[in-house]
């Protein structure tokens, strides 16, 4: 088998471009059990996000998990999914559409497009038909605002595996984090502001809760910063809202499994604030920029449950970012900064390029 993958044709002349790539976590490519057994498949064998031995876990994925959730996750899927598909598939493509107009009133040429982690649009595809396009730079956008070696970490894992195969390599960026980003923070802040201004102000018997993905303890002990920097955005945000430390709460959700998770737990704590007589709750996922499953299934259906039964009166989910203008201004100039140094706002000299290849073939290059 080739070591390489195969490369087009080399054309002496021909212009350097710039292309710009959001990735997402990925989703099913339909809410039914075959999709979600590949998709599964897929995210729960990648070693970064189930550090359990090998064997072990092959055997519990494979054995158990494999022929169990599919099914249950498709239902769910099911009740969130849009007419365009996936949310986090539809919010994805949108925002890579807005930002390659944003980005463009600021005088870049570049292309910019999207990819998943896990299914499809893969980013080794991507990548692929960007150079295939003429790409020689390019930036990866990981939508992960706070870094975790499950989540940012599998990014640069697949793009520079993707580099291992290439003969002729093209530079690439990957922006690492954006969790104390003032932009990011801001278009946070304006969506809460906006929500308030909708909803009424939060009151002494109304809380916020800022919730963020969950992970398992062990990741803080091994050294993954994901957990101070989910600190990092709440206190930010809510210095921002002006709030007083007992009017919000930093939580995690999606506990997986009976080892011990980063805390507190989202669920219970919604189960806690509805027993002690707390009458609202608004909601907030800061490190998810688009709607997806979690947020729109277990967050904004499940959670309200939970708080409801527990004697809640009044439940608010906050929408992700998506395509708030505030957020996409915000990525444009994250994105923007990330380009420092690398030509793309040149605009392509036809003379200089028909000059560099009639000199390139005059000492012996091909065409």
């Amino acid at each position: 088998m080739p070591r390489f993958l195969t490369e087009p044709p080399h054309r002496h002349g021909t212009a350097a471009t710039t292309a710009v790539v959001l990735v997402n976590l990925g989703t099913p490519d339909a809410p039914d059990a075959p999709s979600l057994k590949r998709y599964l498949r897929q995210f729960l064998s990648d070693p970064r996000v189930v550090e359990i031995p090998k064997p072990i876990w092959w055997l519990i994925l494979n054995g158990i998990i494999l022929n169990i959730r599919p099914k249950k996750s498709a239902a769910k899927y099911a009740s969130v999914w849009m007419p365009e598909g996936s949310p986090l598939r539809v919010h994805t493509e949108r925002q890579a559409k807005l930002l390659a107009g944003y980005i463009g009133e600021r005088g870049h040429h570049l292309t910019v497009t999207w990819a998943m982690r896990y299914g499809s649009p893969s980013i080794p595809d991507v990548l692929s038909r960007l150079k295939a396009g003429g790409a020689t730079r390019i930036l990866l956008v990981p939508m992960y605002p706070q870094y975790s070696a499950s989540t940012t970490a599998t990014v640069i894992d697949e793009a520079c595996h993707w580099l291992t195969q290439i003969r002729n390599q093209p530079e690439l960026r990957f922006i690492r984090n954006f969790h104390d980003d003032a932009g990011y923070l801001g278009a946070l802040e304006q969506s809460v502001r906006k929500h308030w201004q909708a909803s009424g102000q939060l009151t002494a018997d109304a809380r916020l809760i800022i919730s963020f993905h969950g992970l398992p303890k062990r990741s803080l002990d091994l050294g993954d910063p994901y957990y101070c920097e989910c600190q990092k955005t709440g206190r930010l945000l809510a210095e921002r809202l002006k709030l007083q430390p007992e009017q919000y709460k930093v939580c995690f959700q999606s506990r997986f499994g009976k080892a011990e998770w980063l805390q507190p737990y989202t669920a219970p704590t919604l189960q806690a604030l509805g027993k002690e007589g707390v009458r609202r709750v608004d909601i907030i996922c800061p490190g998810f920029t688009a709607d997806c499953l979690e947020t729109l299934e277990e967050i904004a259906q499940e959670g309200r449950d939970d708080f409801l039964a527990a004697g809640g009166k009044e439940y608010h989910y906050i929408p992700a970012l998506n395509e708030n203008n505030d957020w996409l201004h915000a990525l444009t100039s994250l994105v923007e900064q990330h380009l420092g140094g690398w030509p793309s706002k040149a605009e392509i000299d036809p003379r200089a390029q028909e000059l560099t290849a009639s000199l390139a073939v005059k000492h012996g290059a091909h065409s």
